[in-house]
């Protein structure tokens, strides 16, 4: 199904103008999608094994470093590693957004990130975030949603995120020993955000039970990730009418294969995804077809994606969804002609300035959303007088630093909104008093900012 430049551009990339080649058809996009991940390998972001390992010299170091100057100054340089890595790894994040001729993986890889919420909770733990998207989101975005999952349960960032490192099991040889709490938040989240949905069939002895069997997953700084038995509840749990059992983390394994299979599991990932790309009210015809794609194929993600991108529903729905804070810089910057390597090349003040500031100030500060079920859909979240000052602000300032010469008003809005340009906007731009100005009122245009 051939879809329309700016279909493709608004509702499933970053914006226009497409690179030359980009699919343009739902075949040629799942197909994308299928293949090498190009812009993973072309802008790389440290995974958590590079992570660890300076996480790991900072903690089993820390303590000699106190009475030791020459590991103290050591221990410092790895500190300001770390930072610089955080700062790195957006570049690169932008980069990739800016750069990738198959946005939809770009678009995809910030949805399931999102989904999947976790925040860093200082500067040396910037880092953590993007480590892991690049370990437990990336590879599986084309994939398996049972695997991304697995990935995601077990990953450092998340064990931390959700305090599942304090979680001990109220019969294990720890808590025997020393006491301590069994903790649900990752039980909880795990079902309510990530898999079943609110208001699915499980209760509270469910998400206790869930709890329970995670008992064992942890993580510190000095040996990384971990399943540690004395942490974990001894015996069977029963979770959702099925009973696991099992040595270590095999029945948290086969647990989580079963949540991922489930057909309401199916049924909130595709209403998510129809509500993210496509409508804050989408068709509910076309989330049953998607779900009923996902579930056909045993959760594989591709199916799912495919209906989405054919459904007539897709296609017909109005552009009345806000482009997020995120989403508008990386469509202005690519509008601009801003290239990935100009980004990598940018210092970290520029980027700051240039991305970090204006995220916060338009109110999504990056990688630290308000809660785990990550950052609001609705449309009056984002469009607001202090945002929307924010976006115009941001379009009359950074053009003309970021790009020389500045691009004919006119010819830049048919550019970056195609078949989107009103005659009233364009009538508009080709008045302005110079092009810094025109090129200002079409990014911050209704026509620009809504999706």
């Amino acid at each position: 199904m051939t879809l329309s430049p700016s279909l493709v551009a608004f509702r499933f990339g970053y914006g226009l103008p497409l690179a030359a080649g980009a699919p343009q058809t739902a075949e040629a996009m799942l197909a994308a999608l299928a293949g090498p991940d190009t812009m993973a390998a072309r802008f790389p972001v440290p995974s958590y094994d590079w992570v660890h390992e300076r996480a790991s010299d900072i903690a089993r170091n820390k303590m000699a470093a106190k009475t030791d100057p020459t590991l103290q100054t050591r221990l410092e340089g790895v500190h300001a590693e770390l930072k610089e890595a955080g700062m790195a790894a957006l570049g690169a994040s932008v980069a990739r957004c800016v750069a990738a001729p198959d946005m939809f993986r770009e678009r995809l890889v910030a949805f399931w990130a999102d989904h999947f919420t976790v925040s860093a909770g200082g500067q040396d733990d910037a880092i953590f975030p993007y480590a892991f998207v690049e370990d437990a989101i990336r590879p599986h975005v084309a994939g398996h949603f049972g695997d991304m999952l697995s990935a995601v349960v077990h990953h450092p960032a998340m064990l931390r995120y959700l305090d599942q490192t304090r979680s001990v099991g109220p019969n294990s040889r720890k808590a025997k020993r020393r006491g301590g709490g069994l903790n649900e938040n990752l039980a909880r989240e795990l079902m309510e955000l990530h898999t079943l949905g609110v208001g699915a069939s499980y209760s509270q002895a469910d998400v206790r039970q869930l709890a329970e069997l995670l008992t064992g997953l942890t993580y510190d700084a000095r040996r990384g990730y971990a399943f540690d038995p004395a942490l974990a509840e001894p015996g069977p749990e029963t979770v959702l009418g099925k009973t696991y059992d099992g040595k270590d983390e095999a029945p948290i394994r086969a647990f989580l294969q079963d949540l991922a299979r489930r057909p309401e599991t199916g049924q909130h990932l595709a209403r998510k995804l129809a509500v993210h790309f496509v409508s804050d009210d989408p068709d509910p015809a076309m989330v049953t077809a998607m779900a009923a794609a996902w579930q056909a194929a045993d959760g594989a993600l591709l199916p799912m994606y495919q209906a989405m991108l054919t459904h007539p529903a897709a296609h017909a729905a109005p552009a009345a969804k806000a482009r997020q804070p995120w989403d508008f810089l990386m469509a202005a910057l690519r509008g601009l002609g801003v290239k990935g390597e100009d980004v990598i090349a940018w210092k970290r003040d520029r980027l700051t300035a240039v991305v970090l500031q204006p995220l916060r100030a338009m109110g999504q500060n990056w990688k630290s959303p308000p809660g785990p079920d990550g950052w609001p859909e609705a449309l009056e979240t984002w469009i607001t007088p202090q945002g929307l000052a924010e976006r115009i602000g941001w379009a009359m300032r950074w053009p003309a630093e970021l790009v020389s010469p500045l691009p004919e008003p006119k010819a830049f809005a048919e550019a970056v909104l195609g078949d989107r340009a009103s005659p009233a906007l364009l009538w508009a731009v080709v008045r302005a008093e110079n092009r810094a100005e025109g090129v200002g009122i079409v990014l911050s245009s209704p026509e620009f900012n809504r999706r």
